[in-house]
This record gives structure tokens, C-alpha cells and sequence, in this order.
């Protein structure tokens, strides 16, 4: 199960990505907001990262207008680490590097085309489980 959340910035792309997980029968929970007038990103940062952390998703998705907002309050849950990525590659380092377990995505920096090759790498890729990706995982947490 894939949590995602946006703010009124993400909203049009969070549609198109639950469109993309219909269509490749992707189970997710959608955690909001309901259409495209001003909210506030925290609010629904934190709910796809509380989702994540108590186990309810595997990963999560946030999205806003430059993904930075709705990443620092995604961050802000412990055992959380939020990726924000507009690249392909990226994507795929913070899987297989860092074991990110929320996507943050710009809506207004990316393209559809872009975020949806992004949001599928992101689910497709496995971390590497290589000690010193694991060593410096653990260094991150805190106490």
C-alpha cells in the first residue's frame, strides 16, 4: 500500500499518479487534499509519514508545488526519510543509497511524464542493503 498526500500545489499531479496506480492496480490511500484551494502541506506531510512509520504503507508520496515544504514536514516524523526528486536518477540512488520510504515531487518543477518515470522508479528499486549504506542509515537516526 503507497500513501499520498498533497497540497493544493500537488493536487493535479497527485490525481494523474492515482491515476497511474489504478492503472497498474497499485494499491494506495489517498491521504489528501481534496481539490485544488489553498491548505496547508504539513498537515498532509505528516499523515503519509505517520501512515509510513506505523506501518498502515510501505512508502509514501508527497507532493506540493516545489516538493521542498511538504519534505521538511514529511522529515519531521521519526523514522521517516523523504527523498525530494525531479530526476530519474535520483530516484533510484535514494531507494538503493539511502532506503528513502517517501517520494517528495515538485508539481510545479516536473512535468507529468517525468513524475510518473519518477514515481515508478521509486517504487521498482530495492535498497542494496550494502553495509555502508546501512552504516550510514543508522548514523541518521535519532534519538
Amino acid at each position: 500500500m503507497i500513501a499520498i498526500g498533497s497540497d493544493h500545489g500537488g493536487y493535479e499531479l497527485k490525481q494523474s499518479i492515482i491515476r497511474y496506480f489504478e492503472e497498474h492496480q497499485i494499491p494506495y490511500q489517498d491521504f489528501g487534499c481534496e481539490a485544488a484551494e489553498a491548505c496547508d502541506y504539513a498537515l498532509y506531510g505528516q499523515a503519509v509519514a505517520n501512515a509510513v512509520v506505523s506501518g498502515a504503507c510501505e512508502k509514501g508520496i508527497v507532493i506540493c508545488g516545489t516538493g521542498i515544504g511538504i519534505s521538511i514536514a514529511a522529515n519531521k516524523v521519526k523514522g521517516i526519510r523523504a527523498a525530494l526528486c525531479h530526476d530519474c536518477f535520483s530516484a533510484e540512488a535514494t531507494r538503493s543509497h539511502n532506503d528513502a520510504n517517501v517520494l517528495a515531487l515538485g508539481a510545479r518543477v516536473i512535468g507529468e511524464g517525468l513524475a510518473l518515470k519518477i514515481v515508478d522508479i521509486f517504487l521498482n528499486t530495492a535498497f542494496s542493503n550494502e553495509e555502508r549504506h546501512v552504516r550510514r542509515i543508522n548514523q541518521l537516526e535519532c534519538e
